[in-house]
């Protein structure tokens, strides 16, 4: 007997190996390079930052939202936080991880100690971190231009718009996971014009057609769309809304488990 416990034998790194780092910093040094990659792409700047920015200043400039508020910018702002989360987590996450399957880079990473769960981790904690700046630049210039949240609102606002954020990564995750990078890259981004000019997440449902409305409001986009405006303009939660997001996250999360390929 030399003290060593059975089994304990190989366990131990030999000379000149270190052993891997714990796994919480793993996840987080993941989210860091996922989330620096994202905004050093321009085209996905564009999408997150940009585009959302140039729609705020559209809707405070066009008579889309009048009657719906105090002013326009109290209702375009909500909306275009909502449309900053599809933008990142569908859209921007989407096509990042189509085009990581497609050149090997997932099933790399899935059998590196950092496995597949903290790969997936990491995925989300870079749309939080992504999220976060957009909102910080969003909220800054909502409230150069005159935008006036209701305070009670800012911590529902903030967990919906982190709930939607998980549902619209699930959704992109199903997306990339099942077809080809190509088609994700399609796909993404013709839902991301459609839900956001047609989806009830700018525009509110009211405002489109009466056939629309009632598909509309158990769209995703157009659930995060109405709690946030409720969230922001009310000091409401809007639970039915929150439900919805709920549902989606657990439906398309429980359909990428099941059919997301690695490779």
């Amino acid at each position: 007997m030399n003290g060593t416990p059975a089994g304990a034998a190989g366990t131990a790194p030999g000379p000149g190996r270190q052993s891997p780092a714990p796994l919480l910093r793993r996840i987080l040094l993941q989210g860091k390079y996922e989330a620096l990659a994202m905004l050093r792409n321009g085209e996905q700047l564009i999408l997150a930052v940009v585009l959302p920015l140039l729609a705020l200043a559209g809707l405070t400039v066009t008579p889309f939202l009048d009657g719906l508020g105090p002013t326009r910018i109290d209702v375009a702002v909500p909306g275009i936080l909502a449309l900053c989360a599809m933008s990142t987590a569908f859209t921007g996450q989407g096509i990042a991880t189509g085009f990581d399957r497609r050149y090997g880079v997932l099933r790399f990473l899935s059998t590196t100690p950092l496995g597949r769960g903290g790969l997936i981790a990491g995925k989300v904690l870079s749309v939080l971190a992504v999220l976060c700046l957009q909102v910080a630049v969003v909220a800054a210039v909502g409230l150069a231009l005159g935008w006036r949240p209701t305070a009670a609102g800012w911590i529902p606002g903030l967990l919906l718009l982190a709930l939607g954020a998980a549902a619209f990564t699930a959704l992109g995750l199903l997306v990339a996971g099942t077809v080809r990078p190509e088609a994700t890259l399609a796909i993404t981004n013709l839902l991301w014009i459609l839900l956001g000019a047609l989806g009830g997440i700018v525009i509110p449902a009211e405002r489109l057609p009466a056939g629309a409305q009632q598909i509309v409001a158990y769209l995703p986009s157009g659930a995060l769309g109405e709690a946030l405006r409720d969230a922001f303009l009310h000091g409401a939660v809007n639970g039915a809304a929150a439900l919805i997001l709920v549902l989606w996250t657990l439906i398309a999360g429980a359909a990428a488990i099941r059919w997301f390929k690695w490779n």
